[in-house]
């Protein structure tokens, strides 16, 4: 018998976009031949399966069964595929886990801790041959202060963030100190940022993004890595979704011991942070330094046909589908 899959979409903020394409994505290579598998769209109004017709039929919130054609679907796995809120924050996870469904991304502590980039750098903060940039986390009630905070402790130019949030949403580079009020005032009141911002003084260097997961044999599998190469001032929104702006090279041109090193980074953060099934570590290669900086974890990628995961699945020598599949069945023996 097969079993019923969730591939969840939507969400409740502008990266919702991502996630339709992400899941449609998922969707198009999972082998239908060995799970069935049903599109759920979570929004702020509704919880929803669409079928062929386009008729939409409600998810019960109670305990996310499906009253479908006069039975009532029970699904055997959530494959999460909601970027953002409440896909990428822990509220789905939590409520699975009260549910006993088992589901594809990091456990709900984990996936709220690394939304949070402040508290995600601190655990990792003593990580060997992992470097961190000089960085201040500023709070709604610090606001009108904000700038003399970051003057008398940071450098310019500065990397100005929501500190939860993704997709690169409310990201300003800040070279003058004109512009620092401006940029702080716009992730502040960027969508979902909890209400703090992080400044950062930013690194030169080259951009990675590398992928990781553990696969049905229990075995920390290191995807190649991806360099970034982009026309933008840093690799924004537009840059990461608008074709041309951005060079992406996979596998990336790092030395065997780059890799090497990389590689050992990423095992210890996600041993570190307790994640399960795939994640994503962004990070600088500094210039003069040959230093790897963090930049971000992801626990919910991207999985459009030009996203990171992808390619560097593809340059892996494996196939999307048996990847997704692998996804699927290390998070069905955890049931």
């Amino acid at each position: 018998m097969k079993a019923k899959i969730a591939l969840i979409t939507g969400g409740y903020t502008g990266e919702a976009e991502v996630s339709f394409k992400s899941s449609a994505f998922v969707n198009s290579q999972l082998d239908h031949d060995k799970y069935d598998i049903y599109l759920i769209t979570v929004t702020k109004e509704a919880w929803y399966y669409e079928d062929l017709d386009g008729k939409r039929h409600p998810i019960s919130k109670a305990d996310f069964t499906l009253p479908l054609n006069g039975d009532i679907l029970s699904f055997d796995l959530a494959f999460i595929m909601v970027h953002g809120v409440p896909g990428e924050d822990g509220r789905l996870q939590s409520y699975f886990d009260l549910l006993d469904i088992p589901y594809t991304s990091c456990d709900a502590l984990t996936s709220a801790l690394t939304m949070n980039k402040g508290y995600t750098k601190a655990i990792l903060s003593d990580i060997p041959e992992l470097h961190l940039a000089k960085s201040v986390l500023l709070f709604e009630s610090q606001r009108p202060e904000a700038v003399k905070i970051v003057e008398s402790n940071l450098s310019l130019p500065y990397f100005v963030k929501p500190n939860a949030g993704g997709s690169s949403i409310g990201m300003t580079k800040v070279k003058e100190s004109a512009q620092l009020q401006e940029a702080i005032d716009k992730a502040f009141d960027a969508e979902n940022t909890g209400k703090q911002v992080i400044v950062e003084e930013f690194v030169t260097g080259r951009e990675f993004s590398e992928g990781i997961f553990r696969n049905s044999k229990g075995e920390l599998v290191v995807l190649p890595a991806t360099e970034v190469r982009t026309t933008r001032e840093f690799f924004d929104y537009e840059a990461k979704y608008v074709p041309g702006l951005t060079e992406e090279i996979t596998p990336a041109d790092l030395t065997t011991e780059e890799q090497e090193r990389a590689a050992r980074i990423l095992r210890e953060i996600y041993v570190r942070l307790n994640c399960k099934g795939m994640v994503r570590v962004d990070f600088f290669l500094e210039n003069d330094t040959d230093k790897f900086y963090f930049i971000e974890i992801n626990t919910i990628p991207g999985q459009t046909p030009q996203s990171f995961i992808p390619q560097q699945v593809r340059a892996f020598g494996m196939k999307e589908g048996d990847f997704y599949g692998e996804l699927i069945e290390t998070a069905l023996q955890s049931k």
